[in-house]
Formats: C-alpha cells, structure tokens, sequence
C-alpha cells in the first residue's frame, strides 16, 4: 500500500479576503480535509503554492511553518481538543506560552476575550466541568488569543445537539462580525454552512461551487 498514491485535490485554486466567513463543504473524500491542512499549514502542496497574507510557505521547512501556525493561525476542533488537567484560562493561555508572548499584560487580554465569549465566571474550573458548548467556547477563546490572521474551524459543531450548535456559530459569527477575524469552517450540515458569507463546496478534489449563499453568485477571485 506504500507505493499507492492519489491526488486529493484537482486545479484548486482559491484566494481568501481578510474578514471573509467561508464554509467548506463535500463528501467524505472531496478533499476538504486535505484543503483544511493545507491552509493550516498542517500538511504542503506537492504540486502548486500556497500564500499566506503574500507569503509563499508551501516550501517552508516543519519548524517554519510550527511557527507560523503557533504566531498566525487558529485552530478549532469538532472534539474541543483542551488539556483536561488544566483550568479554562490554563487552556487559553496555551497559545502565547508556545508563542512565547505570555506577559503580565497578557492577563488583560485573556479577560477580555473570556468576556467577549461568557466565560469571565469559569477562569478556574477544569473542563470535565463545563457543558459541549462552554468547551467549545474555550477552544474558540485558545484559537483566538493570539489574533490568529485565519481560524480553521474543523466541525466545531460535530459533537453539540442543535441548540448549542447554534450558540456556538453565533459566537463565530460575532468575531467574525466585530473584530474581522477570517474564518475558514469546514462543515458537511448545510444548516452551519449558511451561517458563513461563502461557501465552497468540493467533490473529487475539484470545486464543485464557490457563492455567496444568500445570493448564489459566484464570489470573484480576491487576494488573502
């Protein structure tokens, strides 16, 4: 199976705005996982490029782009992905420790966004005691710390019954809205798909589509 290879994805050629909500949608298989790495710079293009706000990283070494996903990305994750031995701002606080931007004066900017996202009364709690919804809020309060230039949301709603599940794409959407944080979420539930500005669907590693979902135009090609 080692000499097997495939190609994930097809002549994708994509550019994403600063302040833009998009929502990737397709199949199991359409590549989407593939796109999602790749723009998190989990994974490199072994055909093409990839630029992140002008820069070319696609021939980054791992060290380079570990650093640019610690200084310049947010990620979310369907499973919350927090260290369930360390309390919700321990959690949050993650980021500027591998950043190295942890600082007394860091302290102001963690309360802040813990207000921003409801969280100012759970600073010590540890999160076996919180709700699907309030984890999922800490996961998007450790994504955004840094003011990531992109958040990568990955199913953020896969594990929430409905009502939370909408909870938490209001709190996307409120960042999105008030502080123009650029989103990329991945999503199979058309339901969550319209919440974004954008939405490319994928099939077979090819964009199927690429609209606006309130007006079913396509979106002309911008720079990130």
């Amino acid at each position: 199976m080692g000499d097997v290879s495939f190609t994930a994805l097809r002549d994708v050629s994509l550019s994403i705005t600063k302040g833009e909500f998009i929502a990737i949608m397709g199949a199991s298989g359409s590549g989407k996982s593939t796109l999602m790495n790749i723009l998190g710079c989990l994974d490199r293009p072994s055909k093409g490029k990839y630029c992140l706000e002008g820069v070319d990283v696609s021939c980054f070494s791992k060290n380079e782009l570990a650093e640019i996903r610690n200084k310049k990305l947010g990620f979310v994750f369907q499973n919350f992905n927090l260290l369930g031995r360390t309390t919700v701002v321990e959690n949050i606080e993650l980021p500027l420790i591998y950043a190295k931007k942890l600082t007394r004066q860091s302290s102001d900017r963690i309360y802040q966004i813990m207000r921003l996202l409801g969280l100012e009364g759970f600073r010590g709690n540890y999160p076996s005691q919180l709700s699907g919804g309030q984890q999922q809020r800490v996961a998007i309060a450790r994504a955004i710390i840094n003011n990531p230039s992109l958040l990568l949301a990955d199913e953020p709603t896969g594990n929430l019954d409905s009502a939370t599940s909408k909870e938490v794409m209001s709190v996307l959407c409120n960042l999105n809205r008030e502080m123009n944080i650029t989103i990329v979420l991945v999503t199979h539930e058309e339901d969550i798909a319209k919440n974004a500005r954008r939405i490319i669907v994928l099939k077979d590693g090819k964009v199927l589509s690429d609209s606006a979902p309130h007006s079913g135009t396509p979106v002309p090609s911008r720079v990130f």
